[in-house]
């Protein structure tokens, strides 16, 4: 992070897979073991909610890391946008389905006559009935159990799959040896039974519930529509969206989805954008307007030039950064991970230890045998491998849905936190559309100033820039050519015009050239305590003299003083940094109740006063939009980009608001606050359970069929409690 120039031999190649056959965290760790020992892997995270792995590698030998999974026990595909709700898909039935239901219908006459014994009626079945009724379970719907199990011993390792392996096994043998050594005595078939169905209920019932945590992905997904009706030669043809170039016009219908990015150049209209930005209010687009892919495209026809197709749209660039979040690991999984890769081991010795002090004091290894197994059942480390990665996925999903975009897990954590928020001020706070408010010249020739200022800045995309052509081109002035042009970052730009040197910038700028403003002093000062941004036209060659001055005025956001308002309430202290002068600044900052203002900082300046945030212990959130804020939000915990501005910005933050409302801001706080709380219930809850269950098992207060039970209904908790966060709605907007 500390410099630009990176050596291409560090450069790293991301791939993505689809891993399948894990059943809990400590899978997890077995599969990022087996990836990072590939060759040339420099890092490989897996993600048990998505069944996704990451991995970084130098050459990006992708067989080379399916390989390494098969030899770890699992397997594992390329990961395709296809393949995004695959792990969810045996939800919707297939063979977890009616297995399940054929393990049921066998398990039930098990249990019924239990039942009945309670109520005291005697309907217990014979045992050779019994042994019937459980072998098909116990093997076939169990076989499962005993595959992962295997694995997971050759790989010197253990996992969900052994632990409930070897407690049926422990229960169904206990039964044959009764039944077929003693001819007499309690059988357990019937808890064997019932700990395999339960456990593959519960599977079952997380898969479903795994599903609505990547209804975000299939939502976005679906807004692409499959073709579209191009205009080529002066003739509508239909054509695949994959068939789309760059320049094509497309016409798109009342009511259809827009397929691409790009400007309308017939047309008027209404679109719909609320999937992509969480804007509830349809946007006129007239000719000129940028249209998003995605949208739906209201009551008018248009035809729209395409600028940007397949992967480049910027509903393809939300769905990756929907999904690299979901995958992503956030930094409290790795004391889960930790817990986890003794967990296994652990519970073994526990349920070997509970066997044994159960046989020495009662002296009934009948019991201690069932003690032991109910120890192995009720252990769940299902529950913390999924307590963070579902609550983030959650989250991530209902925050994009209202136009938050949050790029990783790190940056989800980060959020929750955060003690200062540093804005930018033009187009962040500002409606960043300045308009020109006064063209004063020394000798009072204010056309022929605004002539010179227009050809300066006619190749430029500043905003200031934009608004010097519209009021040319409103005096009716077609700016002269100029030669030359050179832009300063954070001071102004200069060229030639008819061969005369100008330079149009700030009083810095002006300074350093030599340049003096004195005989405007009192019109710009006056300018600036009314809230105008001031620049200055001067002559550089043949001699140094000002030409005049120039004052801008920006409207500040309806929405920026309830956003300032929101945080203060929140406790989170307000930051202004510009690049425009301090009377400016201040202004716009006694209007909106911000607490510190620093004007007339460059873009490497707002960097250093980050870090010095920083450096005092605070936790600090940027907020910019344009390409001189991408250094500050690179130095800052927490980079956030306004949806409006620039793809640098939006690429060096780590969280995105799609719509250029400020109120989102403390918005995306909240739902990292309720996110992270959601994080810390699950990971109380899935220790807990193990912290209590465990020693009841062990203390013979549970049967392995309350225990079964327990187990299964841990790791659906989890689940379930991170689906409340869809609940969410934002409070800004």
């Amino acid at each position: 992070m500390g410099t630009m120039e990176i050596d291409i031999a560090q450069k790293t190649v991301e791939t993505s897979l689809d891993i399948s056959g894990m059943s809990c965290a400590a899978c997890v760790g077995r599969v990022e073991k087996a990836l990072r020992a590939v060759p040339g892997v420099v890092d490989a995270s897996v993600n048990l909610a998505t069944e996704r792995a990451t991995v970084h590698t130098r050459q990006g030998a992708t067989e080379a890391l399916v390989a390494a999974v098969a030899q770890a026990g699992y397997s594992a595909v390329p990961y395709t946008a296809e393949t995004a709700a695959a792990p969810a898909s045996a939800a919707r039935g297939g063979p977890e389905t009616w297995q399940l239901l054929v393990s049921a219908a066998l398990t039930a006459p098990l249990v019924l006559p239990m039942l009945a014994e309670a109520a005291g009626m005697h309907l217990m079945l014979p045992a050779w009935l019994q042994w019937l009724l459980a072998t098909p379970v116990q093997f076939w719907i169990g076989a499962r159990f005993y595959r992962g199990a295997w694995n997971a011993l050759r790989a010197r390792s253990g996992n969900m799959d052994l632990l409930v392996a070897l407690g049926t096994s422990a229960a169904y043998g206990l039964s044959l040896y009764q039944w077929l050594g003693e001819g007499a005595g309690h059988l357990y078939f019937e808890a064997a039974a019932v700990v395999i169905t339960l456990v593959r209920v519960g599977k079952w019932l997380e898969l479903r519930a795994r599903r609505q945590t990547t209804a975000a992905i299939r939502a976005l997904q679906a807004l692409r529509p499959d073709s579209a009706t191009v205009r080529r030669d002066g003739i509508a043809q239909s054509v695949p969206i994959a068939a789309l170039r760059v320049g094509d016009e497309v016409l798109v219908r009342p009511g259809e989805r827009i397929p691409m990015d790009g400007e309308v150049i017939e047309g008027q209209s209404h679109a719909d954008e609320s999937m992509l930005t969480g804007e509830s209010m349809p946007i006129a687009k007239v000719p000129g307007a940028r249209v998003i892919g995605g949208a739906v495209n209201g009551e008018g026809l248009l035809v729209v030039r395409a600028q940007a197709i397949g992967a480049e749209t910027v509903l393809a660039r939300i769905i990756r950064a929907v999904e690299d979040a979901q995958a992503a690991k956030a930094p409290i999984q790795r004391l889960v991970d930790r817990v986890s890769a003794v967990f296994v081991p652990t519970i073994v010795l526990i349920a070997l230890a509970t066997f044994v002090l159960w046989w020495t004091v009662q002296g009934d290894w009948h019991q201690a045998i069932i003690h032991a197994v109910a120890v192995l059942v009720i252990a769940c480390p299902c529950a913390l491998g999924l307590a963070t990665p579902t609550a983030i996925m959650a989250g991530t999903g209902v925050a994009a849905r209202h136009g938050i975009l949050i790029k990783d897990a790190e940056a989800l954590e980060l959020l929750h936190d955060v003690q200062v928020v540093a804005f930018d001020k033009t187009g962040t706070l500002t409606a960043g559309k300045p308009r020109l408010t006064a063209c004063v010249a020394v000798n009072g020739q204010h056309d022929v100033m605004l002539g010179l200022a227009a050809a300066v800045q006619q190749n430029s995309e500043h905003p200031l820039a934009r608004a010097v052509m519209a009021a040319a081109q409103a005096a009716g002035q077609q700016p002269r050519a100029a030669t030359g042009m050179q832009a300063r970052a954070g001071l102004g730009v200069t060229a030639s015009v008819d061969g005369v040197s100008l330079a149009l910038g700030n009083a810095r700028m002006l300074a350093g050239e030599g340049v003096a403003t004195s005989a405007l002093a009192e019109s710009a000062q006056a300018h600036e305590q009314a809230g105008d941004t001031v620049s200055w036209l001067a002559q550089l060659a043949p001699e140094r003299k000002l030409i005049g001055m120039l004052a801008f005025g920006d409207s500040v956001k309806p929405e920026s003083a309830a956003a300032v308002a929101r945080l203060q309430a929140a406790g989170i202290r307000t930051v202004m940094l510009t690049g425009d002068n301090e009377g400016s600044a201040r202004n716009i900052a006694a209007t909106l109740g911000i607490d510190e203002v620093h004007a007339q900082v460059m873009p490497e300046d707002k960097a250093a006063i980050i870090a010095g945030l920083r450096a005092r212990g605070l936790r600090v959130a940027m907020v910019g939009d344009g390409i001189n804020d991408a250094p500050a939000l690179a130095a800052a915990d927490i980079g956030i980009a306004m949806g409006g501005g620039t793809d640098v910005a939006m690429h060096t933050a780590g969280v995105t608001l799609m719509r250029g409302d400020p109120r989102l801001l403390m918005d995306a706080i909240d739902i990292s606050r309720r996110t992270y709380s959601k994080i810390r219930q699950n990971l109380f809850w899935a220790f807990i359970f193990n912290v209590i269950g465990v020693p009841l098992a062990a203390f013979g207060l549970l049967n392995p069929m309350l225990a079964g039970a327990a187990m299964a209904f841990s790791s659906v908790s989890v689940v379930s409690n991170a689906l409340l966060l869809k609940r969410w709605t934002p409070k800004g907007a």
